[in-house]
């Protein structure tokens, strides 16, 4: 019988190593490729945290305030317009005004995303991983949330591309950009949606993802909406 030797023991260990890495998972969620970048600056465009403020009425595209009276009572956040303003950007349909109100449009879009949403091109994903991984190769994807009461409002986020490992996501989720309470360009999923604490404590989020033909946008997004 042949006496292993150290560089045999070495290259043992080495082919283990590299065995261990193709089924054991990725540390980092995958990297930006060139059409994640290409979303990056679609959000990045959006100037999410100087518009769509909260407690005033905005033009729900563009996100300025209008001046119209905000009516009832509340904060009146803006996250679901911002969603379904940026997704236009994308050349993707949301469900969005006129064919609904912003007054509790994120619980509605919840609902249409669920049902009508995969007739337009939208699918649920299956994790927070996913829903990252999915951002990184240029896809729409939101976090949506519906509250329990029809008559307060839920919330919706996009998965901004991140490169963040796979404990960060588990930990906190993925990043997002949002409208809302607060707006921010790049956040953590567990603090955008710090004020529906059901969202991430009970994993009541859902994400949703949309292809988006960035060939046929041309480099300008924003010139290109449906």
């Amino acid at each position: 019988m042949k006496k292993m030797q150290f560089s045999d023991c070495c290259t043992g260990m080495l082919v283990l190593a590299l065995s261990c890495a193709s089924w054991c998972g990725p540390v980092h969620a995958s990297e930006i490729n060139a059409d994640g970048h290409a979303l990056e600056k679609l959000l990045d465009q959006t100037r999410v945290t100087e518009l769509w403020p909260a407690g005033v009425h905005v033009n729900w595209e563009s996100g300025e305030p209008d001046g119209r009276i905000v009516k009832g009572n509340g904060k009146h956040t803006h996250c679901s317009a911002f969603v379904a303003a940026t997704a236009k950007r994308a050349g993707i349909y949301l469900l969005r005004p006129p064919e609904h109100g912003q007054d509790f449009l994120a619980n509605a879009q919840y609902d249409w995303l669920s049902g009508q949403g995969a007739a337009q091109g939208w699918r649920e994903l299956s994790s927070a991983a996913q829903a990252q991984d999915r951002a990184n190769h240029g896809e729409v994807v939101v976090v949506s949330y519906r509250n329990h009461s029809d008559n307060k409002p839920g919330h919706i986020a996009i998965v901004r591309p991140s490169e963040k490992s796979d404990d960060e996501i588990k930990t906190e989720g993925p990043q997002i950009i949002q409208a809302g309470g607060s707006n921010y360009s790049s956040t953590s999923l567990k603090t955008g949606f710090a004020g529906h604490p059901l969202a991430w404590k009970k994993q009541e989020v859902r994400y949703f993802a949309h292809v988006v033909e960035w060939g046929r946008l041309g480099g300008n997004p924003s010139g290109n909406a449906k």
